[in-house]
């Protein structure tokens, strides 16, 4: 499963090198990144690299259930129990039972049933909706979220204590902004994927296709690329994609991210000076709030506190 992320960018590569790792421990993983990154493509790799590869592998997306049956999704319940339960139901965690559970957007889950689920982590024991007695089961929990963890829980949004039972070991997963050439590394495996699942001629990208796929900055991530790719491989099947056969949405975002936003003076510049003063600048503007600093920066929050941490900044 490590073989479906694809990716050789120095962040990406050290990260892969901690989840590959973590993957034979039994140890909770909280995995971060934007939408599209590829969290459950991460969170599968580490179950099918564990001592519980071939056991239960379930995945809840909890910004999708509704409030007054999340519980009942997650824990089970018993016939009765309410109206509409006219029969027992297993939960998501008693399936999972020797095996992992994967909890998407957990930062989703209402109060109330995030302090059940720091119950269960602590004591490994459920109980389902009308159910008078707890039972056991054995399940390794992964949860994955793509906002910032720590704003949520100063709003009163998100129970501190459950971060800190969820973040034994925290993974971030860089944006593809973030990953360099991983670009063109990901452009040629999935159009050639792509060629071969459809049964069409390859397609090849041309220079000022390449020119533009460079310069924009992929707010949906790897699946956005993928995307593209499956697209242009069966419309433009056997050609060379330029420019022009981009969809607009690219091309215009591009064009304007690739706008100079500065002018390098002739008498020159000190590279390091101009990043601690716009690092100051953007921690100023947000009152010192490092995830709204690190999103004005184009970077991840991890990459701005070792900035922070290089250049002794403390605001």
């Amino acid at each position: 499963m490590f073989d479906k992320l694809i990716g050789r960018s120095p962040n990406f590569e050290a990260m892969l090198r901690s989840a590959r790792m973590v993957a034979s421990t039994d140890v909770t993983v909280l995995l971060a990144g934007e939408t599209g990154t590829g969290k459950e493509v991460l969170a599968c790799a580490l179950q099918q690299h564990s001592p519980r590869a071939g056991k239960p592998f379930v995945t809840l997306n909890c910004a999708a259930l509704p409030e007054s049956l999340a519980e009942s999704e997650l824990f089970g319940h018993r016939k009765g129990a309410f109206t509409g339960a006219v029969g027992n139901q297993t939960g998501r965690l008693q399936a999972a039972d020797g095996g992992t559970v994967f909890l998407d957007e957990v930062d989703s889950l209402p109060l109330a049933l995030q302090a059940k689920l720091l119950r269960f982590l602590e004591t490994g024991e459920i109980q389902p909706v009308g159910e008078t007695r707890s039972e056991r089961v054995d399940v390794r929990v992964i949860a994955a979220c793509n906002s910032d963890l720590n704003e949520k829980i100063a709003r009163g949004e998100f129970r501190k204590d459950l971060y800190y039972r969820l973040n034994v070991v925290p993974l971030e997963i860089p944006s593809l902004r973030e990953r360099g050439s991983d670009v063109d590394l990901l452009l040629r495996h999935y159009m050639a994927h792509f060629a071969g699942e459809h049964n069409v001629k390859p397609s090849q990208f041309g220079k000022s296709a390449l020119q533009v796929l460079h310069a924009y900055s992929w707010p949906g991530n790897v699946r956005e690329l993928r995307n593209l790719c499956e697209r242009l491989s069966i419309l433009l099947q056997g050609r060379v994609i330029e420019k022009e056969n981009l969809p607009l949405e690219i091309t215009g975002a591009a064009a304007q991210g690739g706008k100079s936003v500065f002018t390098l003076p002739d008498f020159g510049i000190q590279l390091e000076q101009v990043e601690v003063d716009l690092i100051r600048q953007a921690l100023t503007r947000t009152q010192g709030n490092r995830s709204q600093s690190a999103r004005l920066l184009g970077i991840s929050r991890d990459t701005l506190l070792y900035r922070m941490q290089k250049y002794s900044i403390d605001l």
